[in-house]
Parts: structure tokens; C-alpha cells; sequence
């Protein structure tokens, strides 16, 4: 029996179909048209961005950093190009495995790999590490026939900052160092702006000008825009934006100056400021001992740290800025301002000096067995008489010492142009209540104050106020804030623009007060405790010895620098100025542990203004002696400070010009427009 299909009926179920599929089709198509609109029109420029930028890497350039030179044009830190081998360590598999293989081709030392480590430790996996700094051309050609072993290994060419004389100023240039994690996490709170300039950038200033400069000497980072390949590798540059060196810094310093007072410290301790009281521009910053900057660059291996931070004689100490000590009977011309501005004591009046200062039942001696006699204020500071010190400052009182001191700088920041100044310590009543917790220890006693009188008991100062102080006082009362640098120079348009020197507001002091400390300062040098030292002298000059207890003497003992170890005797200071009749120069030093003031501190300073008004530099023989402490005037030939070669690794070179001798600062005339108990601190 033949079934018959039912025509009509398939026809619907196919025309059914037929429509299913094309509606199906016709969504599909829909679909993909829509997608492509939105591909192509509404999400166009995001993703043409987002294509150009795969195809395109933008790569900053990283400026050459500022040179920095000395008043005279000498330069004091400057780049230059090497190659470094660097390994990224996320991209190796075996880190160590990978330096043993690289050891043959290119000379990696103990402290390389010491170095490395601690990189590795301080940054992220993905980044470029350097394990080898400055390759020779051999080792370059070396690595570069083999690269295809060592993936994740690669040249990089790298500016390198140098310090060309190496110690020289160390403290006062400072170095630059890698960018540490806690310096990266800091730079996140940055503007953005200031972040984008250090895309790329891997080093920092550390210390000294190169820390307290750092905007102005690092440039503006420039940048590539590279075509890339698929697979990431550079095809061809589009678009380049150059990076802007640093500026240029001119200090004040002459560097030849201050060559001159390292040599004469020797291995001694100490400091000295010297500066110009007219502008307050630096003239010399020493802190002794000091350290070669151009370790730090690098990365300064473990043995080195190690020796710098634990010896005894703390060479990372600037001493000139955050070296603290009594100062001793330097204290004492101040002390006579004070008196004279409180109305205390008058110049003419007279206290019997018998070699003893009594007070209930403690003795407060003065020098040796003897005393001086009558002692009116000249000549209290032409002898440095500490009884007549002690008994002015009972009669003033810590709080009235304080308040007519501290706005010479005692006990404050003076606002020197680099970080990390102290304040350093004049104490007052207040003080005290602020800095003891228990209340038997907040209260003052009266037999406190009386050794503050010769710079002693809580007296503590560095030898930058103690410069600026006696800036401040032979100017007639005119203050500045001590600067060490003189100028920044642009360039891209080598235009210079001069820090400013503003006079802060000056003291009212009156010039009868000052001409007389001046005058008695004068005698020291001519009758006083420094005469010897400034004999044969071209010039007429102020000053004042100063020896500070570095320990306390028991009242019934006397000092003996003998029965004492070296780091526990007395501190050598000596202060001065010069010319006394218009003074260009005022200087603070102190030799650690040296002894007498006359004895290590003054002939250092008789040099410095040899040299700073004479354009004198000390004979060999002579520079021999001031090191051992056993000078006094100047012996031998004295030589042009112009003709004495710069100790490093670099030639005197004025960076604007061809190679010259530079000249020594020769000032020019001014234009128009801790606590130790004092039983009797040597003089």
C-alpha cells in the first residue's frame, strides 16, 4: 500500500526552515556589522591608541646630570660614558650559574658579586642590574661574540658620575647614589610631573650639594618614540625629544683652598669654616677626615662601608655641619658683647683674676696656679682670664646669656645651603624643663651657669655657627645665611643666575661694643695667646684661642693630656678675622683632641688667611710641621697658590675653556652699595 506525503504540509515545514536559517544568518551578520561599528567607529580612537602604542615604545632619556665647579672654574664633579654588563634577573634562570659562565669573558670580582647581591635585594626582578661597571673594548668584544649564551645578560652604555679630585671636599659636594626602595616609595607621593622627570632615572643625590641640588642638577628627561617589531625589538626611531642636561653649579669654594687645609689637618680630626662676612659665601668647608665620593657611585662594596662607618675616627662625620663641641674661650668675645649690651659690665671695669673662681663649695680654677690680677674686658680676652668669665656669668644668668647669644646663631640653625644642619646647644632654663623628664633634672642650678661663661658645660656648638656668629660680629652686626653655592648657570642658554645673598636683618649692635672685642681680638694676635703664630704676619688680624674639655676634670685633679687617651684630651679652636680694619674673611677651626688652641687650631688658621689676602700657599716643610702641631709662623719659601697642582684624578680645568691655572680667592676690597663639668679649661 503506497503512502502519499502530504505536499502542502512539507512545503510550510520547509519554508519554516528556510526562514529560520535565514533569520539566523541575517542576526549573525548583525551581529558581526554591529561589532565591526563598534570596533571601527565607536571604539576607533581608543584602539588606534592602543595599536600605536604596541607598535610604538616611548623611551626616556635620561639627562646628563650638572657639573658642579669651585669659584674659579675648577670642576668638582663631572660625567663620562662606559659600557656596564648588566643581567635582569627575572629573565635568568640561574643567577649564579650565569656570572661563573660570564667570569671568563669579562672580570667579575668578589666585589662584584657582593655588589650585585645587594642590588638585587633593594630592587625588582625585572630591572636591569649592573654586575660590571666600565668594560674595556676587550671585554666588550668578548661578551658581545658570545651573547647569544646568556640570555637576559646584555651592554649597556651609562653615564657615570666622577668626583676628579676624590677626597677633596668631600662633605661638601656629597655623591649620588642608586635610587634605594625607600627612596622609590618616598618619590611616589612626588607630583606627577616631578615623577615623570625621573622615568629612567636610577640615580640620586645622597649628600652634600649633590643632595641639597638635586632639581637643579638633574636635568629635564628627554624622550624616544621607537618603532617596534612583534616581537619587541626596536625597527626604527620616530619621533626623539632631547633630554636637558643639569645645570651647572658655581660654589664659593676655592678648591684649592680647601686642599690646602686638608693637607694641614693631616690625619688629625677636626673642622674649619672660613667665609666671606660681607656676602656670607662659603670660602672653605673642611671636615676631617674625609672619604673618596667616587665609592658610593657604583654601589660601595661591604669592606668599605665597613671600614668608613665603624672606625673610630667616624670619617662619614661632617664635622663642619653636624659636629657639635664646646667651644671654649672662643665663647669668651661674645661673652664680653653680651655683657656690654645688657649693660652687665662696662669696657674699663676691673675684676681681680686670682686664678680661682669660688662658688659655695666648688672651686672653678682658672690657668695654671696663678692669676692674672686686675682684669678689665680687653684685656680679660687679650689673656683669656677665666675667673673674670665666671664671674660674668653669674652675674648675667643662663637666661639672659641665652637671650643676648642666640641671635648671633648659638643654638640654632643657621640656613646653610645643604641638609642636615643642628642646632646645636645654648642652653637656657627652658631648655632644661623641656629636655629632662625627671623633675629633680628639669631644674637649673646656679652652679651650672658659671662654666657656660668660658664655653663650657652645656655648651655645644658646630664650627658653621661659630663662623657665622663671628661673621655676624665683625660685620657691625650685619647677618646673612652662609651659602655654598655661588651661581647656577643654565645650559641651554649659559645664562647665570646668582643665588641670592639677602642680609637677614641685621643686630642693633652698637659700634663702640664691637670696636671694642675687635680691638681686644686684635691683641691676641699681637700681645695675647696667638702672638707667635701671627708673627711676620702682612696683615693686621683678630682672633681667639679656644681649648675645650672633651672629659670632665674631678675638682681636686688637674688636666694631664699624657695620663689621657688620645680620643679623651682637650680640643684645640681658634677663631679669626681679617684685615681688622675692613674684615673679607672670618673663620672658625677646631683639631680634635689637639690640646692648647695656640698649638694646633692657629696655625692652621694663620695659613688659611695667608693664602685667602697674600695668595700664599705653605712651604712643604712648613705644611709638615702644621701637621705634627709644631708650627708657628710660617718657615720656608712660601709658593703661588696657583702653581700647586690639584691632588686626584683630574688636571685644574676651567670647564668653559681651555686648560689654565686658576687663581686663589684673594678677596677683593667690599663693594659699594656635650656638658662636661669646667674646673678650668685651658686658654
Amino acid at each position: 500500500m503506497t503512502e502519499l506525503k502530504n505536499i502542502k504540509q512539507e512545503l510550510s515545514r520547509f519554508r519554516t526552515r528556510l526562514l529560520a536559517a535565514a533569520g539566523f544568518v541575517l542576526i549573525a551578520f548583525g551581529l558581526l556589522l554591529t561589532r565591526l561599528v563598534v570596533l571601527q567607529v565607536v571604539r576607533h580612537e581608543e584602539l588606534s591608541t592602543r595599536a600605536e602604542n604596541n607598535r610604538i615604545a616611548v623611551v626616556p632619556v635620561v639627562p646628563n646630570r650638572g657639573l658642579i665647579v669651585d669659584r674659579n672654574g675648577v670642576v668638582l664633579a663631572n660625567n663620562y660614558s662606559a659600557y656596564t654588563l648588566e643581567i635582569t634577573p627575572s629573565k635568568v634562570d640561574d643567577i649564579e650559574a650565569t656570572i661563573d659562565a660570564l667570569t671568563p669573558l669579562v672580570d667579575i670580582t668578589a666585589r662584584d658579586r657582593k655588589r650585585f647581591k645587594r642590588l638585587i635585594d633593594e630592587s625588582k626582578s625585572f630591572e636591569s642590574l649592573p654586575i660590571r661597571t666600565r668594560l674595556t673594548d676587550e671585554e666588550v668584544a668578548k661578551f658581545t661574540a658570545q651573547r647569544f649564551r646568556f640570555p637576559g645578560v646584555d651592554i649597556k652604555a651609562r653615564l657615570f658620575r666622577n668626583y676628579p679630585l676624590g677626597e677633596v671636599g668631600a662633605h661638601l659636594i656629597g655623591y649620588i647614589g642608586r635610587i634605594n626602595q625607600t627612596e622609590k616609595t618616598a618619590m611616589e607621593d612626588w607630583p606627577e610631573e616631578q615623577l615623570d622627570n625621573y622615568r629612567g632615572t636610577e640615580y640620586i643625590g645622597k649628600l652634600g650639594i649633590e643632595q641639597s641640588y638635586e632639581s637643579d642638577l638633574h636635568g629635564i628627561t628627554g624622550f624616544d618614540e621607537v618603532e617596534t617589531s612583534a616581537g619587541g625589538r626596536a625597527v626604527r626611531r620616530l619621533k626623539s625629544h632631547p633630554a636637558t642636561p643639569g645645570n651647572k653649579l658655581v660654589l664659593s669654594i676655592d678648591i684649592r683652598l680647601q686642599a690646602m687645609v686638608e693637607e694641614l689637618f693631616g690625619d688629625r680630626r677636626g673642622a674649619l669654616v672660613a667665609m666671606d662676612p660681607r656676602s656670607g659665601e662659603i670660602l672653605a668647608f673642611v671636615s676631617k677626615p674625609t672619604f673618596d665620593p667616587n665609592l658610593f657611585v657604583d654601589g660601595i662594596d661591604v669592606d668599605s662601608w665597613r671600614e668608613l662607618n665603624e672606625s673610630i675616627d667616624k670619617p662619614l662625620l661632617n664635622r663642619a655641619l653636624r659636629g657639635t663641641y664646646p667651644p671654649g674661650s672662643t665663647f669668651k668675645p661674645f661673652m664680653a658683647m653680651a655683657a656690654l649690651a645688657s649693660g652687665k659690665r662696662t669696657p674699663t671695669q676691673v675684676t681681680f683674676d686670682g686664678g680661682t673662681f669660688q662658688f659655695g663649695n666648688h672651686t672653678f680654677r682658672s690657668h695654671g696656679d696663678g692669676g692674672l690680677g686686675q682684669v678689665d674686658m680687653t684685656r680679660s680676652i687679650v689673656k683669656s682670664s677665666n675667673v673674670y668669665y665666671y664671674s660674668l656669668a653669674n652675674d648675667m644668668g643662663v637666661d639672659l646669656i641665652h637671650d643676648q647669644l642666640e641671635p648671633f646663631g648659638f643654638g640654632r640653625k643657621v640656613g646653610i645651603d645643604l641638609e642636615g644642619e643642628v642646632t646645636g646647644l645654648l642652653p637656657s632654663t627652658a631648655w632644661k624643663r623641656r629636655a629632662y623628664k625627671k623633675p629633680e633634672m628639669q631644674k637649673w642650678y646656679a652652679g651650672e651657669t658659671i662654666s657656660l661663661g668660658i664655653g663650657q658645660g652645656y655648651n655645644n656648638f658646630t664650627m658653621l655657627q661659630l663662623s657665622s656668629a663671628l661673621s655676624t660680629l665683625v660685620s657691625g652686626g650685619q647677618r646673612y645665611k652662609p651659602r655654598l653655592v655661588r651661581q647656577v648657570e643654565d645650559v641651554v642658554t649659559r645664562e647665570r643666575r646668582d643665588v641670592t645673598h639677602d642680609a637677614l636683618e641685621p643686630l642693633p649692635l652698637k659700634p663702640e661694643h664691637v670696636e671694642v672685642v675687635m680691638k681686644a681680638m686684635h691683641g691676641v694676635t699681637q700681645e695675647g695667646t696667638s702672638t707667635r703664630i701671627f708673627m711676620g704676619a702682612g696683615y693686621q688680624s683678630g682672633g681667639k684661642t679656644g681649648t675645650a674639655q672633651a672629659v670632665g676634670v674631678r675638682q681636686n685633679e688637674k688636666y694631664n693630656a699624657s695620663k689621657l687617651e688620645e680620643h679623651r684630651r682637650d680640643h684645640s679652636l681658634y677663631t679669626a678675622f681679617a684685615p681688622i680694619e675692613a674684615p673679607t674673611i672670618a673663620l672658625a677651626v677646631i683639631v680634635e683632641n689637639a690640646g692648647f688652641g695656640a698649638t694646633a687650631a692657629a696655625p692652621i688658621a694663620r695659613r688659611v688667611i695667608d693664602y685667602a689676602l697674600l695668595g700664599r700657599y705653605p712651604s712643604v716643610e712648613d705644611i709638615a710641621l702644621t701637621r705634627e702641631g709644631k708650627s708657628g709662623p710660617p718657615v720656608g719659601v712660601a709658593r703661588a697658590a696657583s702653581t700647586i697642582p690639584l691632588p686626584g684624578n683630574a688636571p685644574s680645568v676651567a670647564v668653559t675653556g681651555p686648560v689654565v691655572p686658576t687663581a686663589p680667592v684673594v678677596i677683593a676690597p667690599a663693594p659699594a652699595a656635650p656638658a662636661s663639668a669646667a674646673s678650668g679649661a685651658p686658654r
